[in-house]
């Protein structure tokens, strides 16, 4: 006790660095963690830039405690060029640089990202600093090519990728500086597609997404169904990635890969086919290293659970799809959950049908429109309205290749919209769901889940327990089955219905908007939330206590830009790190919603910053002089 009160009594003399110190040593020094939020955006320059003016205090033992200025450090930007390597560069089937008139097309929208310290890497100088790697995945490129012919959005027309970064940590301040930067290849597993989100797993690897998983049906020539949300271009991007439109084949996207980094700094990658096939924003573990939910991004989605069969192992499992009965409409909504069995395969049972050369026709018959035959089932989905009958034999290969449309023809609930990130507690053995806006099949008056409409959006908390039995009334593999999913009242999105602000806002400032992004750390009993919406003219990182309830704000991004890559690493050699990029700043390039009066001010300074929007920034939260003290 004394030893504690005399470093206590050191750091309030020499102040700053020294505060994370402490937790090298290994003691259980912070008792608590209190994030103290900042004002909106107010100048242009603030609306045009990536930044944060909040404010952290940690309270130690015997009550003393200490409060921290937050800062962004950033540490670099799509198209920088680091030891010869161009920051989210794009490359083709043969690691060949994809290139227009500016040369080496670079992504303009870093996503997903895993801070990971592997045992054996050895920093620039051991004694100094520690070795990190940072694995940054890059969704797609908004802008089009410079090459005199291409114009509008280029979502999911060139394929998307992955880089890797060694870091320097220093010791002392916990600052880190980018050592080398390189892409990680995909030509092993036919490219890379929309990678958004993440999680870094308990083994130390990177866990990524491949989001919006392209329609099979439509790419072997059948017609696209009424009301489908899918505006993929494979044929694009396989253009772009193979040099040949109908080179790719759709049932080697919408995948899970994992990237694991060896002690060299070398990095490797598999898809996982066991854990199925939908628009997988990410997925989250549970602390048994085996239960994993998978959020399904747009119109008309499932959710899913996956069950390894080992732990640690994504290679072989079984799928469940979730069935939902409401139980109230208020604040967003409550639903009990029941979980249908869709089927248990390997990567390598399902690669083989691919590699086999299986389609969409070869398990279902389909119709657009009704065909008066009982034996097909009318569906709704993310491709649409369908009737589907199911081939014989097909029951697995439906369920990994086609997991959404198999879920909805066996009844499970497809009628989510906008499911983002997803966060686990393990004291309280909870998930955390996102929903970015209510809209479509959650907002009608028909069908399972039937709540008001917000284009603010909710976040939702999964309840989880042992024994809980499927509806065939098999008892489910895990320790955490979901039971029940509740709307959490302070964050349910601040959606104003429509009516818009002075400035064009359709949400209030001091409310969520549009979440996406999702982190929760344990010891400190905190959600971080990220938002992507075009409802507010700029987004936000907030820092949510679930004990206190306090909602603060800790980071602006550039006006129309996407706070991404949201993660938190508690505990580095002593020290924190909250990582936050944004992409695509001054999307449109022409801010058509902001009604303000600095509006050309704001694109110019966008424009002037941020490489005429082609540059996103990658980095962290942290203290003036580097990282945070540990939270843990």
């Amino acid at each position: 006790m004394k030893l504690k009160s005399c470093v206590a009594a050191i750091i309030s003399i020499f102040g700053t660095g020294l505060a994370s110190q402490p937790a090298q040593a290994g003691w259980d020094f912070v008792r608590s963690v209190e994030f103290i939020g900042m004002d909106a955006p107010a100048s242009a320059e603030e609306k045009a830039d990536i930044y944060t003016k909040a404010k952290v205090k940690y309270t130690f033992p015997f009550g003393w405690s200490k409060t921290y200025d937050l800062k962004y450090h950033q540490l670099m930007a799509t198209t920088d060029v680091i030891q010869g390597s161009v920051v989210g560069g794009l490359f083709d089937v043969n690691n060949s640089a994809l290139t227009d008139a500016d040369g080496q097309m670079a992504s303009d929208a870093p996503d997903g990202t895993s801070l990971i310290d592997i045992p054996g890497m050895r920093s620039t100088h051991p004694f100094r600093f520690n070795a990190l790697a940072l694995v940054t995945q890059f969704e797609y490129r908004e802008l089009p090519p410079d090459d005199g012919s291409s114009s509008g959005s280029f979502w999911s027309k060139l394929p998307a990728t992955m880089g890797l970064a060694r870091l320097d940590q220093n010791r002392w301040t916990g600052a880190l500086d980018v050592v080398d930067y390189e892409h990680v290849s995909f030509s092993d597993v036919y490219g890379g597609w929309i990678h958004c989100g993440s999680t870094m797993s308990s083994w130390n690897t990177h866990i990524g997404s491949e989001e919006y998983e392209p329609d099979a049906k439509t790419r072997e020539g059948l017609d696209k169904a009424s009301g489908s949300d899918d505006a993929t271009d494979i044929a694009s991007f396989s253009q772009y990635y193979f040099g040949d439109p109908a080179a790719a084949n759709p049932y080697h996207y919408g995948l899970v890969p994992e990237v694991t980094v060896n002690r060299r700094g070398e990095a490797s990658v598999v898809k996982h086919y066991a854990t199925g096939r939908f628009a997988r924003e990410m997925q989250e573990m549970a602390s048994d290293d085996r239960t994993a939910i998978g959020g399904d991004d747009g119109k008309n989605t499932g959710l899913f659970m996956f069950v390894a069969d080992k732990r640690r192992d994504l290679s072989a499992g079984t799928i469940y799809a979730a069935k939902l009965t409401q139980t109230s409409a208020a604040n967003g909504g409550s639903f009990d959950l029941q979980w249908i069995k869709l089927g248990h395969a390997s990567d390598e049972e399902i690669k083989a049908l691919v590699d086999g050369g299986i389609k969409f026709s070869d398990m279902f018959e389909v119709s657009n429109t009704d065909p008066g035959d009982a034996s097909f089932s009318k569906v709704a989905t993310y491709m649409g309205t369908e009737w589907l009958k199911l081939k014989p034999g097909m029951e697995k290969a439906a369920a990994f290749l086609e997991t959404r449309r198999y879920a909805a023809l066996l009844g499970a609930t497809t009628e989510f919209s906008k499911m983002e990130y997803i966060a686990f507690n393990p004291k309280d053995r909870k998930f955390y769901l996102v929903i970015s806006r209510v809209e479509a099949g959650m907002a009608d008056t028909s069908g399972e889940i039937q709540v008001a409409r917000n284009d603010g959006g909710m976040i939702l908390e999964m309840s989880t327990a042992p024994g809980i039995k499927d509806t065939n009334g098999e008892t489910i593999d895990s320790r955490f089955a979901g039971t029940n999913l509740v709307s959490i009242p302070e964050l349910v999105g601040g959606w104003n219905g429509g009516v818009k602000d002075a400035e064009g806002n359709q949400c209030s400032q001091d409310k969520l908007c549009g979440p996406d992004n999702l982190r929760y750390v344990d010891s400190i009993r905190t959600l971080f939330i990220g938002e992507d919406t075009s409802r507010r003219n700029n987004n936000y990182v907030w820092a949510f206590n679930i004990d206190t309830r306090k909602l603060s704000r800790i980071l602006s991004v550039p006006m129309n830009a996407e706070a991404t890559g949201l993660t938190v690493a508690p505990g580095y050699g002593g020290h924190a790190y909250i990582m936050s990029n944004f992409q695509h700043p001054g999307e449109g390039g022409t801010l058509s919603n902001y009604l303000g009066a600095d509006r050309e001010q704001v694109l110019d300074q966008i424009n002037s910053k941020w490489g005429n929007r082609k540059k996103a920034a990658i980095g962290y939260i942290g203290t003036e002089w580097g990282a945070l003290p540990a939270f843990d």
